[in-house]
């Protein structure tokens, strides 16, 4: 797929410091207990036979019984998975959003059958284990290339994500026929600059149209004079985005689809 088809003060009592390690561990799950927290992690893990990276972001203020919600980042072209980890970690340490950035398999391109569905699956099931994530509030941002893999993510797992964000993405009409995948009509938000030349507006336009034809919730938001680079307007777009994103969880647990090959 192309980009148009990631001390409290001392006490006399000082206990030994295993012990409160051992004390922390028995609090959490065991997988929990090894999660990194209040920084960017690279990682990898085996799916489909492959190792894969993807990077991780976990907020300092994340504990055991209050599950936080988990937002999956998709790179535009040319990018990887920490690009826009990095562009929202301030954000995610501030709102509470565990971050995972995944590596596309070329980095120009996200491909359906190299990175997804299944993939993503991987990558969000194996943060559940070890983060305390609300299955509930699992929810994708994507840009560029991996804006428009958002849009087609989201329709193909509908009931896995609970919404859906696209910066400087869009559908071309032939591809609209991923939108009968949906078992669930899932929120999406486009955002979009009114100077993008590589998704001009009446390409996200008709998109937004089309998802409306159909009974999605979607709702699109114009940036004056904004081009593509997410970069430079990355807090003003992650802020819009996660206004919306926010508002919509599943109404149940997270389900699955899994697609053959």
């Amino acid at each position: 797929m192309n980009g148009k088809s990631a001390s409290g003060r001392a006490q006399r009592f000082r206990p030994d410091p295993a012990l409160l390690i051992l004390a922390v561990a028995l609090a959490l799950p065991a997988d929990h207990a090894a999660a990194a927290k209040g920084k960017t992690e690279k990682r990898a893990l085996v799916s489909a036979g492959k190792t894969r990276i993807y990077y991780r972001y976990v907020p300092s203020g994340v504990k055991a019984g209050r599950p936080a919600p988990l937002l999956v980042t998709l790179h535009g072209s040319g990018g990887n998975g920490w690009a826009l980890v990095y562009k929202w970690r301030k954000f995610a340490e501030k709102e509470g959003i565990v971050l995972v950035g995944p590596d596309s398999t070329n980095p120009e391109v996200w491909n359906i059958d190299n990175d997804g569905p299944a993939f993503l699956h991987d990558v969000v099931e194996e943060t559940r284990r070890q983060v305390p994530i609300d299955g509930r509030r699992i929810h994708l941002f994507g840009h560029s290339a991996g804006a428009v893999f958002a849009l087609e993510i989201a329709a193909l797992e509908s009931e896995y994500f609970a919404a859906a964000a696209a910066h400087a993405g869009a559908l071309e009409s032939q591809y609209y026929s991923v939108f009968q995948y949906a078992t669930r009509k899932t929120p999406i938000f486009l955002i979009v600059g009114t100077r993008d030349v590589l998704f001009p507006l009446p390409s996200v336009r008709a998109t937004r149209d089309a998802l409306a034809e159909r009974g999605f919730p979607v709702e699109l938001r114009e940036l004056w004079n904004h081009n593509h680079n997410y970069y430079v307007r990355s807090r003003e777009v992650n802020r819009y985005a996660w206004e919306f994103l926010s508002r919509h969880a599943l109404g149940d647990e997270p389900k699955y689809k899994q697609y053959l090959r």
